[in-house]
């Protein structure tokens, strides 16, 4: 079984659509018990880095999915927000704790050339780091949709599967152990996208 986290953020539909495309029938689902039935785990989200943590609290699933990934390592993949969410901080709007999974911190972006705007929205490119799961048989040149005005920071550059430039060069995509996450959005992504999600959802351990 595929869950998918029902915090209250993110076009979860276009998640749903792309894990269905790709031969899985997921769960969404905001439910302890159901999330610990789950294989997997997918931690989607768009919107404020201090609204999402809230909304799980809210929830009562910080304790949930502390225990589901560090405690019995079920694989998870966090999307754009639900991949920030997995720092230790972010400086969004103030100063908010995560769930503090990663070593890292989600800062703006701030490129060097005034020229390139804030937020990122659009086609970039993905340059690979290491070999990971979620790049087998994706195509080197592959363009991701991304869309967001604060980046992943990591303090330990040995889990950044993946980085793209826009003005600066950030984390696209990290691989630490269970834990997978993609600062784009691979369910927007096509075919790329797709591929990346199979690989998560066939090959993740």
């Amino acid at each position: 079984m595929i869950a998918i986290i029902d915090y209250g953020l993110g076009n979860v539909r276009s998640v749903i659509g792309a894990v269905n495309k790709v031969g899985f029938d997921p769960i969404l689902t905001a439910d302890s018990d159901v999330l610990s039935k789950a294989e997997k785990l997918i931690l989607p989200g768009v919107g404020a880095f201090g609204d999402g943590m809230n909304n799980l609290r809210e929830l009562g699933l910080i304790d949930t999915l502390n225990n589901l990934v560090l405690v019995k390592k079920k694989p998870i993949l966090g999307i754009c927000l639900g991949a920030q969410l997995m720092a230790e901080v972010s400086y969004e709007f103030g100063k908010h704790n995560g769930l503090g999974w990663i070593a890292a911190e989600v800062i703006r972006l701030e490129p060097q050339d005034e020229a390139v705007r804030i937020p990122h929205v659009g086609w970039n490119d993905f340059k690979k780091i290491r070999d990971t799961i979620l790049t087998d048989d994706v195509p080197a040149n592959s363009l991701f949709y991304y869309v967001h005005s604060y980046h992943i920071k990591c303090n330990d550059p040995a889990i950044i599967a993946a980085t793209c430039h826009y003005g600066i060069t950030f984390t696209a995509a990290i691989v630490q152990n269970n834990i997978y996450a993609t600062q784009f959005h691979p369910e927007k992504s096509q075919i790329a996208g797709l591929k990346m999600l199979q690989n998560f959802l066939e090959k993740a351990q």
